[in-house]
Protein backbone atom coordinates (compact mmCIF):
# COMPACT_ATOMS: atom_id res chain seq x y z
CA UNK A 1 0.00 0.00 0.00
CA UNK A 2 1.01 3.62 -0.28
CA UNK A 3 2.60 5.42 2.66
CA UNK A 4 -0.48 7.67 2.79
CA UNK A 5 -2.75 4.64 3.12
CA UNK A 6 -0.42 3.15 5.72
CA UNK A 7 -0.63 6.39 7.70
CA UNK A 8 -4.43 6.27 7.79
CA UNK A 9 -4.44 2.60 8.81
CA UNK A 10 -1.98 3.41 11.59
CA UNK A 11 -4.17 6.30 12.74
CA UNK A 12 -7.21 4.05 13.02
CA UNK A 13 -5.29 1.39 14.95
CA UNK A 14 -3.96 4.03 17.36
CA UNK A 15 -7.42 5.51 17.78
CA UNK A 16 -8.45 2.19 19.26
CA UNK A 17 -5.24 1.24 21.06
CA UNK A 18 -1.94 3.01 20.54
CA UNK A 19 0.10 0.00 21.64
CA UNK A 20 -1.27 -2.00 18.72
CA UNK A 21 -0.13 0.66 16.26
CA UNK A 22 3.20 0.76 18.09
CA UNK A 23 3.73 -2.96 17.56
CA UNK A 24 4.02 -2.34 13.82
CA UNK A 25 6.09 0.84 14.20
CA UNK A 26 9.67 -0.39 14.22
CA UNK A 27 8.54 -3.45 12.28
CA UNK A 28 7.36 -1.23 9.43
CA UNK A 29 10.67 0.67 9.35
CA UNK A 30 12.69 -2.55 9.04
CA UNK A 31 10.27 -3.81 6.39
CA UNK A 32 10.84 -0.60 4.43
CA UNK A 33 14.63 -0.84 4.81
CA UNK A 34 14.76 -4.44 3.59
CA UNK A 35 12.38 -3.83 0.69
CA UNK A 36 14.27 -0.68 -0.36
CA UNK A 37 17.92 -1.54 0.35
CA UNK A 38 18.02 -5.28 0.98
CA UNK A 39 19.66 -7.83 -1.27
CA UNK A 40 17.36 -10.20 -3.20
CA UNK A 41 18.28 -12.91 -0.68
CA UNK A 42 17.40 -10.68 2.29
CA UNK A 43 14.06 -9.73 0.75
CA UNK A 44 13.22 -13.36 0.04
CA UNK A 45 14.35 -14.52 3.50
CA UNK A 46 12.48 -11.96 5.60
CA UNK A 47 9.70 -10.05 3.83
CA UNK A 48 7.14 -12.86 3.36
CA UNK A 49 7.41 -13.84 7.03
CA UNK A 50 7.30 -10.21 8.13
CA UNK A 51 4.15 -9.73 6.06
CA UNK A 52 2.28 -12.72 7.50
CA UNK A 53 3.40 -12.08 11.08
CA UNK A 54 5.71 -15.07 11.44
CA UNK A 55 8.54 -12.61 12.19
CA UNK A 56 8.13 -9.47 14.27
CA UNK A 57 10.95 -7.00 13.70
CA UNK A 58 12.33 -4.14 15.72
CA UNK A 59 14.93 -1.45 15.14
CA UNK A 60 17.73 -0.82 17.64
CA UNK A 61 19.25 2.66 17.63
CA UNK A 62 19.12 4.27 21.09
CA UNK A 63 21.93 3.58 23.56
CA UNK A 64 21.96 4.09 27.35
CA UNK A 65 24.49 6.94 27.21
CA UNK A 66 23.57 8.43 23.85
CA UNK A 67 19.83 8.95 23.52
CA UNK A 68 19.14 10.88 20.33
CA UNK A 69 22.87 11.53 19.78
CA UNK A 70 23.49 8.67 17.37
CA UNK A 71 26.93 10.06 16.49
CA UNK A 72 28.00 9.07 20.03
CA UNK A 73 27.13 5.43 19.35
CA UNK A 74 29.41 2.85 20.97
CA UNK A 75 27.88 -0.45 19.88
CA UNK A 76 30.21 -1.83 17.28
CA UNK A 77 30.81 -4.87 15.10
CA UNK A 78 34.23 -6.09 14.02
CA UNK A 79 35.05 -8.56 11.25
CA UNK A 80 35.14 -12.13 12.54
CA UNK A 81 36.03 -14.68 9.90
CA UNK A 82 33.31 -14.50 7.29
CA UNK A 83 30.99 -12.63 9.66
CA UNK A 84 30.83 -9.94 12.34
CA UNK A 85 31.16 -9.90 16.12
CA UNK A 86 28.87 -7.38 17.88
CA UNK A 87 29.56 -5.76 21.27
CA UNK A 88 27.52 -3.04 22.98
CA UNK A 89 24.04 -2.26 24.22
CA UNK A 90 20.82 -0.61 23.11
CA UNK A 91 17.93 0.54 25.27
CA UNK A 92 14.23 1.41 25.08
CA UNK A 93 13.84 -1.08 22.24
CA UNK A 94 10.15 -1.71 21.54
CA UNK A 95 9.12 -5.22 20.43
CA UNK A 96 12.44 -6.54 21.74
CA UNK A 97 11.18 -9.42 23.89
CA UNK A 98 9.19 -10.99 21.05
CA UNK A 99 11.28 -9.91 18.09
CA UNK A 100 12.58 -12.43 15.60
CA UNK A 101 14.65 -9.85 13.72
CA UNK A 102 16.56 -6.78 14.92
CA UNK A 103 17.59 -3.99 12.57
CA UNK A 104 20.71 -2.92 14.45
CA UNK A 105 22.50 0.33 13.64
CA UNK A 106 26.10 0.03 14.83
CA UNK A 107 29.67 1.10 14.11
CA UNK A 108 31.53 -1.15 11.66
CA UNK A 109 34.46 1.21 11.03
CA UNK A 110 35.61 2.93 14.23
CA UNK A 111 38.19 5.00 12.34
CA UNK A 112 35.66 6.70 10.08
CA UNK A 113 35.36 10.49 10.32
CA UNK A 114 32.68 11.66 10.86
CA UNK A 115 31.39 8.66 12.79
CA UNK A 116 28.24 8.13 10.72
CA UNK A 117 30.34 7.20 7.68
CA UNK A 118 31.37 4.02 9.50
CA UNK A 119 27.89 2.80 10.47
CA UNK A 120 26.03 -0.23 9.13
CA UNK A 121 22.61 -1.77 9.62
CA UNK A 122 22.93 -5.42 10.59
CA UNK A 123 19.94 -7.76 10.36
CA UNK A 124 20.32 -9.71 13.59
CA UNK A 125 18.34 -12.78 14.60
CA UNK A 126 18.28 -13.35 18.40
CA UNK A 127 20.65 -16.05 19.62
CA UNK A 128 23.81 -16.73 21.60
CA UNK A 129 25.61 -13.59 22.65
CA UNK A 130 22.45 -11.48 22.97
CA UNK A 131 20.76 -10.82 26.30
CA UNK A 132 17.33 -9.15 26.36
CA UNK A 133 16.43 -7.48 29.66
CA UNK A 134 13.07 -7.61 31.37
CA UNK A 135 10.49 -5.00 30.41
CA UNK A 136 11.37 -1.44 31.39
CA UNK A 137 8.61 0.23 33.47
CA UNK A 138 6.75 3.01 31.66
CA UNK A 139 4.17 5.72 32.40
CA UNK A 140 1.96 4.65 29.50
CA UNK A 141 2.16 2.72 26.23
CA UNK A 142 2.09 -0.41 28.36
CA UNK A 143 0.71 -2.81 25.78
CA UNK A 144 4.10 -3.22 24.15
CA UNK A 145 7.37 -4.03 25.85
CA UNK A 146 10.53 -1.94 25.82
CA UNK A 147 13.77 -3.66 26.79
CA UNK A 148 17.53 -3.31 26.82
CA UNK A 149 19.63 -5.37 24.39
CA UNK A 150 23.13 -6.41 25.45
CA UNK A 151 25.46 -7.78 22.78
CA UNK A 152 28.43 -9.72 24.13
CA UNK A 153 30.64 -10.65 21.18
CA UNK A 154 27.55 -11.90 19.36
CA UNK A 155 28.49 -13.37 16.02
CA UNK A 156 26.38 -12.81 12.91
CA UNK A 157 27.08 -13.95 9.34
CA UNK A 158 28.50 -11.64 6.70
CA UNK A 159 25.21 -11.59 4.80
CA UNK A 160 23.57 -9.87 7.79
CA UNK A 161 24.73 -6.47 6.47
CA UNK A 162 21.72 -4.70 4.98
CA UNK A 163 22.24 -4.44 1.23
CA UNK A 164 25.43 -6.51 1.41
CA UNK A 165 27.80 -3.51 1.59
CA UNK A 166 28.98 -2.26 5.00
CA UNK A 167 29.22 1.38 6.13
CA UNK A 168 26.00 2.40 4.34
CA UNK A 169 23.84 2.25 7.47
CA UNK A 170 23.46 5.95 8.23
CA UNK A 171 21.73 7.06 5.00
CA UNK A 172 19.72 3.83 4.99
CA UNK A 173 18.42 4.34 8.52
CA UNK A 174 17.78 8.05 8.01
CA UNK A 175 15.58 7.17 5.05
CA UNK A 176 13.81 4.56 7.15
CA UNK A 177 13.20 7.10 9.90
CA UNK A 178 11.17 9.18 7.46
CA UNK A 179 8.70 6.27 7.43
CA UNK A 180 9.05 5.86 11.19
CA UNK A 181 8.30 9.51 11.92
CA UNK A 182 5.27 9.49 9.64
CA UNK A 183 4.10 6.39 11.48
CA UNK A 184 4.57 8.07 14.88
CA UNK A 185 2.76 11.17 13.63
CA UNK A 186 -0.11 8.93 12.54
CA UNK A 187 -0.21 7.33 15.97
CA UNK A 188 -0.38 10.78 17.54
CA UNK A 189 -3.27 11.74 15.26
CA UNK A 190 -5.08 8.54 16.25
CA UNK A 191 -4.66 9.16 19.98
CA UNK A 192 -5.66 12.79 19.56
CA UNK A 193 -8.73 11.81 17.55
CA UNK A 194 -9.76 9.32 20.23
CA UNK A 195 -9.39 11.99 22.93
CA UNK A 196 -11.37 14.47 20.84
CA UNK A 197 -14.14 11.93 20.18
CA UNK A 198 -14.41 11.19 23.90
CA UNK A 199 -14.53 14.89 24.77
CA UNK A 200 -17.18 15.69 22.15
CA UNK A 201 -19.35 12.82 23.35
CA UNK A 202 -19.00 13.71 27.03
CA UNK A 203 -19.60 17.43 26.38
CA UNK A 204 -23.01 16.56 24.93
CA UNK A 205 -23.99 14.11 27.67
CA UNK A 206 -22.82 16.10 30.67
CA UNK A 207 -24.95 19.04 31.79
CA UNK A 208 -24.24 21.90 34.17
CA UNK A 209 -26.26 25.01 34.97
CA UNK A 210 -29.13 23.60 32.95
CA UNK A 211 -27.41 22.97 29.61
CA UNK A 212 -24.86 20.66 27.95
CA UNK A 213 -21.37 21.75 28.90
CA UNK A 214 -20.29 22.28 25.27
CA UNK A 215 -22.59 25.32 25.24
CA UNK A 216 -20.41 26.96 27.88
CA UNK A 217 -17.93 29.06 25.96
CA UNK A 218 -14.88 27.81 27.88
CA UNK A 219 -15.66 24.21 26.94
CA UNK A 220 -16.79 25.01 23.40
CA UNK A 221 -13.55 26.87 22.74
CA UNK A 222 -11.55 23.88 23.94
CA UNK A 223 -13.40 21.58 21.54
CA UNK A 224 -12.92 23.96 18.63
CA UNK A 225 -9.18 24.21 19.21
CA UNK A 226 -8.84 20.46 19.71
CA UNK A 227 -10.61 19.66 16.44
CA UNK A 228 -8.54 22.22 14.53
CA UNK A 229 -5.23 20.85 15.86
CA UNK A 230 -6.09 17.26 14.98
CA UNK A 231 -7.21 18.17 11.47
CA UNK A 232 -4.01 20.16 10.89
CA UNK A 233 -1.90 17.28 12.25
CA UNK A 234 -3.62 14.80 9.94
CA UNK A 235 -3.05 16.98 6.89
CA UNK A 236 0.63 17.53 7.74
CA UNK A 237 1.06 13.77 8.15
CA UNK A 238 -0.60 12.94 4.84
CA UNK A 239 1.44 15.64 3.10
CA UNK A 240 4.67 14.02 4.31
CA UNK A 241 3.41 10.57 3.31
CA UNK A 242 2.46 11.70 -0.19
CA UNK A 243 5.88 13.33 -0.63
CA UNK A 244 7.57 10.06 0.32
CA UNK A 245 5.31 8.16 -2.09
CA UNK A 246 6.41 10.54 -4.85
CA UNK A 247 10.03 9.51 -4.26
CA UNK A 248 11.06 12.86 -2.83
CA UNK A 249 13.15 13.56 0.24
CA UNK A 250 10.75 13.95 3.16
CA UNK A 251 12.88 14.30 6.29
CA UNK A 252 11.78 17.89 6.91
CA UNK A 253 8.12 17.15 6.20
CA UNK A 254 8.15 13.97 8.30
CA UNK A 255 9.83 15.88 11.11
CA UNK A 256 7.21 18.64 10.91
CA UNK A 257 4.40 16.09 10.98
CA UNK A 258 5.86 14.21 13.92
CA UNK A 259 6.60 17.43 15.84
CA UNK A 260 3.21 19.04 15.33
CA UNK A 261 1.09 15.90 15.64
CA UNK A 262 2.71 14.71 18.85
CA UNK A 263 2.48 18.11 20.54
CA UNK A 264 -1.13 18.38 19.38
CA UNK A 265 -1.96 14.92 20.73
CA UNK A 266 -0.49 15.80 24.11
CA UNK A 267 -2.46 19.05 24.33
CA UNK A 268 -5.68 17.49 23.06
CA UNK A 269 -5.38 14.63 25.55
CA UNK A 270 -4.90 17.14 28.38
CA UNK A 271 -7.85 19.21 27.17
CA UNK A 272 -10.00 16.07 27.01
CA UNK A 273 -9.20 15.53 30.69
CA UNK A 274 -10.27 19.13 31.35
CA UNK A 275 -13.57 18.59 29.52
CA UNK A 276 -14.25 15.51 31.64
CA UNK A 277 -13.43 17.37 34.83
CA UNK A 278 -12.78 15.06 37.79
CA UNK A 279 -13.84 12.04 35.76
CA UNK A 280 -10.96 12.68 33.38
CA UNK A 281 -8.59 11.68 36.16
CA UNK A 282 -10.36 8.37 36.68
CA UNK A 283 -9.44 5.06 35.07
CA UNK A 284 -13.16 4.59 34.38
CA UNK A 285 -12.73 6.88 31.37
CA UNK A 286 -10.33 6.27 28.48
CA UNK A 287 -9.04 9.86 28.41
CA UNK A 288 -6.81 8.97 31.38
CA UNK A 289 -5.03 6.41 29.19
CA UNK A 290 -4.75 8.79 26.22
CA UNK A 291 -3.05 11.30 28.52
CA UNK A 292 -0.49 8.66 29.61
CA UNK A 293 0.10 7.35 26.07
CA UNK A 294 0.54 10.71 24.34
CA UNK A 295 3.99 11.66 25.77
CA UNK A 296 5.59 8.68 24.04
CA UNK A 297 5.14 10.34 20.65
CA UNK A 298 6.93 13.48 21.89
CA UNK A 299 10.09 11.67 22.97
CA UNK A 300 10.00 8.60 20.68
CA UNK A 301 11.50 8.22 17.18
CA UNK A 302 13.77 11.21 17.85
CA UNK A 303 12.69 13.77 20.44
CA UNK A 304 10.83 16.84 19.27
CA UNK A 305 13.91 18.89 20.03
CA UNK A 306 15.76 16.73 17.48
CA UNK A 307 12.90 17.23 15.01
CA UNK A 308 13.36 20.99 15.29
CA UNK A 309 17.07 20.57 14.51
CA UNK A 310 16.24 18.47 11.44
CA UNK A 311 13.64 20.97 10.23
CA UNK A 312 15.96 23.96 10.68
CA UNK A 313 18.88 22.24 8.93
CA UNK A 314 16.77 21.19 5.97
CA UNK A 315 15.09 24.58 5.77
CA UNK A 316 18.49 26.22 5.33
CA UNK A 317 19.79 23.50 2.99
CA UNK A 318 16.81 23.92 0.67
CA UNK A 319 16.92 27.71 0.72
CA UNK A 320 20.60 28.59 0.60
CA UNK A 321 21.43 32.12 -0.52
Amino acid sequence: MSTACFARVTEELARGWMSLAGAIGGHSVITYLISTFGTPEQRERYLPKMADGSIRATMALTEPGGGSDLQAMRTHAVPDGDGWSITGSKTWISNAAHSGLIGLLCITDRDAKPAHRGMSVLLVEPGDGLTISKKLPKLGYRGIEACELIFDAMRVPGHAVLGGTPHQGWPQMMRGLEVGRIQVASRAVGVGQAALDAAVRYAQERESFGKPIWQHQSVGNLLADMATKIRAARLLTLDAAERLDAGQRADMEAGMAKLFASEAAMQVALDAVRVHGGYGYSKEFDVERYFRDAPLMIVGEGTNEIQRNVIAAQLIARNKI
